[in-house]
């Protein structure tokens, strides 16, 4: 099956250096609009320039530059930067960039994962080549995790003792590629004393669940990022249901991405949830009724 994600969801490539291609995936970005001036945002992260207003909507603009290690735009090269207008994490915010390539078409399977040597800070979810030059993905929601802390309400869910007792049985797989979304998704789990497999990629998500599935245990609740190279959460969604080893799997599909149109192709490939990230108690909540509808299939 062809994702419908690849369909519509190619690279924005732009500069933070004068060498350097970066790119985002297009799906998070609303719009491109040239540099606007900006109003002071007292107290605010040493990367938020201020905020802007865009259609009659007042929005913070960090810039991008300066928020992963290059230096940060200066006064006299402002007027020649774009602002990347994205939605993402329930979050309508602006990068400020120094400039803006192209668009491009991309096959998300020829995304590599970052080098190793990179170290654990590298704001980075992939590599790949365009006309031969390296191109870095950038993990926006790790990006936006270290100006905007998610509020402890959100990071950690409640449930009650009966609850837990019968999320613990269940054979829990997630999936994101990530760092700071694995970890969300990890410490909403690991708080709550729940155990679970975590992979960074659906190509060896399906793997784990080909191998538990052989070892006669197989996964009761899978939870998967959409956006993510080499095989994408609906792809990943697709291959489970076809797989009459695999089907049983309670589906969840999260993204960055506040839109409508992820949750209804989340539901045609086979997924029988969505979520727009991160919120630990939806999380909860939506593998709780991944519970109630295996214990229904047993009784049933």
């Amino acid at each position: 099956m062809k994702s419908k994600a690849n369909q519509s969801q190619g690279l924005l490539l732009f500069h933070l250096s004068r060498q350097q291609l970066f790119a985002m995936g297009t799906l998070k970005i609303r719009e491109l609009v040239p540099y606007t001036h900006l109003n002071a945002l007292p107290q605010s992260h040493p990367s938020v320039l201020g905020t802007a207003t865009v259609r009659g909507h007042t929005i913070s603009v960090i810039d991008m530059a300066a928020a992963v290690g290059y230096p940060p735009v200066t006064e006299e090269e402002k007027s020649k930067c774009f602002i990347i207008i994205t939605d993402c994490q329930r979050m309508v915010i602006g990068f400020l960039v120094r400039g803006i390539d192209k668009i491009i078409e991309c096959n998300w399977r020829d995304i590599l994962p970052p080098p190793d040597n990179l170290g654990r800070n590298a704001f980075l979810t992939g590599v790949t080549r365009y006309q031969d030059a390296l191109v870095q993905l950038l993990d926006v929601e790790l990006l936006l995790s270290k100006i905007f802390p998610i509020k402890e309400d959100r990071r950690i869910g409640v449930l009650t003792d009966v609850q837990r007792e019968q999320l613990k049985p269940m054979n829990i797989l997630l999936v994101d590629d990530s760092k700071v979304a694995r970890k969300q998704l990890s410490d909403a789990l690991d708080a709550i004393n729940i155990n679970y497999q975590v992979s960074s990629h659906g190509n060896d998500a399906l793997d784990i669940m080909s191998q538990n599935a052989d070892a006669r245990h197989p996964v009761d609740i899978l939870v998967s990022d959409i956006e993510m190279p080499g095989l994408d959460g609906y792809e990943l969604a697709f291959e489970v249901k076809n797989d009459p080893r695999l089907a049983g799997a309670y589906i969840i599909l999260h993204t960055s991405l506040s839109s409508e149109i992820s949750v209804s192709q989340a539901r045609q490939v086979g997924a029988d949830e969505a979520l727009t990230k991160f919120d630990a108690q939806e999380l909860i909540a939506a593998m709780l009724r991944g519970v109630e509808r295996k214990s229904k299939s047993v009784s049933g």
